[in-house]
């Protein structure tokens, strides 16, 4: 993709929903409803208080529910955190896929799309709030630290998929490592260019920076010689 046409990116204005749900079979359902609710309000606890907050009696408060109606739902705080993570991550998953679909751009275009839509989620209250947070945590809580590693490990499909399709002439391990070095180094700005944070103004030149440095080094990468 020329790196003069970053800024035309078809999906440069899409914004990630905070969480997507999986289709709810039969129409309209109070209990589907219900759950969506919870999560929604677990997900806004997360944002404004962190995860300390995430108590089931302080959930079932925000979402007007009693304690025994929520654990109707989800019967373990666990449960909640996981469905929870599960929308939170699926909602990005709609929008790579997406981007995926898209078969007529180059695989370079779909590179810059998912990058460029990771980058400037980044710049939102709720990606800025709950990720470095979910990061410090998995040091110390194992069940925080397998949802988290589960969650990138979904991330990063996306980007494999278009790796392999670029480089077809490395490894399976070589297009892993592209993944994560991509997603890890996207990952890192959000403490340093995410909402509210002292770079924040900058982030138009470096999402930029990092999509060309991205595409350059999918492009002529080379595992060193064993």
């Amino acid at each position: 993709m020329p790196f003069s046409n970053l800024e035309s990116r078809r999906f440069k204005s899409i914004a990630i929903a905070d969480l997507a749900f999986p289709a709810r079979e039969g129409g309209y359902s109070k209990g589907h409803e219900t759950r969506e609710q919870i999560l929604s309000s677990a997900l806004h606890l997360l944002v404004e208080e962190g995860y300390s907050a995430l108590s089931m009696r302080k959930v079932a408060a925000t979402c007007g529910l009693k304690i025994g109606n929520l654990t109707y739902h989800f019967a373990t705080r666990e449960e909640l955190i996981r469905a929870l993570l599960d929308a939170l991550i699926s909602a990005y998953e709609v929008e790579f896929d997406a981007i995926l679909q898209f078969t007529d751009e180059a695989p370079e275009e779909r590179l810059a799309e998912v990058c460029g839509l990771i980058l400037e989620d980044i710049r939102t209250k709720k990606t800025t709030h709950v990720f470095p947070e979910l990061w410090a945590l998995s040091n110390h809580d194992p069940f925080v630290l397998e949802r988290v590693q589960e969650l990138y490990t979904r991330a990063r499909r996306s980007l494999l998929e278009i790796i392999r399709e670029l480089r077809p002439d490395l490894s399976p391990q070589c297009h892993e490592d592209l993944a994560l070095f991509i997603s890890a180094s996207m990952e890192g700005l959000t403490v340093f260019a995410g909402y509210r944070k002292p770079f924040e103004g900058r982030m138009d030149q470096l999402e930029r920076m990092a999509i060309q440095s991205f595409l350059r080094i999918v492009q002529i990468y080379q595992p060193a010689s064993s």
